[in-house]
């Protein structure tokens, strides 16, 4: 029997070429920065004098292309953001995602769609309303929202919905956070988050006496992961499904898209089990995490969301650097290596550069033309790939 809910969206985190490359094979709709207005400021990624020629190669590719434009803007900014978001127009992306009142009105006024940034903290129907009226084509919900309340939503308001679905989750309502900015003048809100809530903290008094906290972290959340409740989401009616992670590696994107690109496909096609999602969960846990929660979807969580032990990733497979492509020859697609560490054959790697990436095992290599099992520190080796490679790109392996 056919399923009659409709397919949800899924849109995957862009911060290069390279992360394009590995989105697009399982990706709807990507969305990415190019300035210092989007949230990710000193990110380098896509130039504001690229957007046209990245637009189109997403539009090759058959992906959607949306333009995050989501920082506070001061008159400072109007100038730059009118600028952006007009290039955004003349690129024809798909949309911008705004939600400060400026950037909703130059949007509305240059004629470009735009949606709305969870940075609004959207939370009623009453909301939705609001910025259905002001011309928005979606609304980007509140992360701190119930499942419970995004059906309610859901059923009073027909205008697309967007919840996020896999990844980071912040200490403050919608990243409203003032902690770096007050300590730090470094405000999350201008996309210059320096991430305190991630480092260890002490509990003291005024006179200076310590409880002892062994060092834990007490303020630094569990990342998102809804793999397993896929069904439950796409029964709830929304239109997009959102993997946080702009600042993230290439292979992070590719990994965790495919995997809910199966998953959704899976609830569709009538295959969807607890014992994939379930599988789909290991596998998420290979790529950078701080452990996983279900976030606000079944309540307000407690200490059970809390990564108290580390603010790093929990990943159970680490990239490695271990060399350098020097060279590529294309014709028997072979990359040249300078090596910083040990490699063997069956050792599985990724070349990531700001426009390539490849994944694949350690088959065939060889030094001046003859074949090795392995090679050490400070080799240079040819290594058949599935792929171009480029001079200057990063070689890893993947560790377990």
């Amino acid at each position: 029997m056919k399923n009659k809910n409709k397919k949800p969206e899924l849109m995957s985190p862009i911060k290069t070429r390279a992360g394009l490359k590995a989105a697009t094979p399982f990706a709807d709709a990507v969305y990415f920065g190019v300035s210092d207005l989007n949230l990710r400021a000193g990110s380098k990624g896509i130039g504001t004098e690229e957007l046209v020629g990245f637009v189109k190669e997403c539009h090759r590719e058959e992906v959607k292309a949306y333009l995050t434009v989501n920082s506070i803007l001061y008159d400072s900014d109007l100038n730059n953001a009118e600028t952006l978001i007009r290039k955004a127009k003349e690129a024809e992306v798909d949309a911008v995602i705004v939600w400060d009142p400026a950037a909703i009105e130059i949007a509305r006024d240059v004629g470009v769609d735009f949606f709305i940034s969870t940075q609004a903290s959207v939370s009623n129907s009453k909301a939705v309303d609001f910025y259905e009226r002001s011309g928005a084509k979606r609304v980007i919900l509140a992360r701190e929202l119930s499942l419970r309340q995004i059906k309610e939503i859901r059923k009073k308001t027909s205008l697309e919905l967007e919840i996020f679905i896999h990844g980071a989750m912040c200490l403050a309502i919608s990243g409203r956070c003032t902690l770096s900015g007050f300590f730090e003048n470094s405000s999350a809100n201008r996309g210059a988050c320096n991430q305190l809530c991630r480092r260890r903290w002490k509990i003291a008094d005024s006179s200076g006496n310590e409880i002892e906290t062994d060092g834990r972290y007490y303020l630094s959340p569990k990342d998102i992961c809804m793999v397993e409740h896929i069904p439950e989401l796409i029964e709830a009616g929304v239109d997009s499904f959102k993997i946080e992670g702009r600042q993230r590696n290439p292979r992070y994107v590719r990994v965790v898209t495919e995997i809910y690109r199966k998953a959704i496909d899976d609830y569709f096609s009538g295959s969807f089990s607890k014992e994939k999602a379930k599988k789909w969960k290991d596998d998420l846990s290979e790529v950078y995490n701080r452990e996983f929660s279900t976030g606000f979807y079944f309540g307000i969580p407690g200490p059970e969301g809390i990564s108290f032990d580390s603010s790093g990733s929990a990943a159970t497979v680490k990239r490695v650097l271990t060399g350098k492509v020097v060279h590529y020859y294309p014709e028997p697609e072979v990359a040249v290596l300078k090596l910083q560490s040990g490699l063997s054959r069956g050792d599985r790697f990724v070349i990531e550069g700001e426009t390539t990436f490849l994944e694949g095992q350690v088959e065939s290599m060889e030094i001046e033309g003859k074949k090795i099992e392995r090679a050490k520190k400070g080799e240079e080796i040819g290594l058949k790939v599935s792929g171009r490679a480029r001079e200057g790109d990063n070689f890893f392996i993947l560790l377990e």
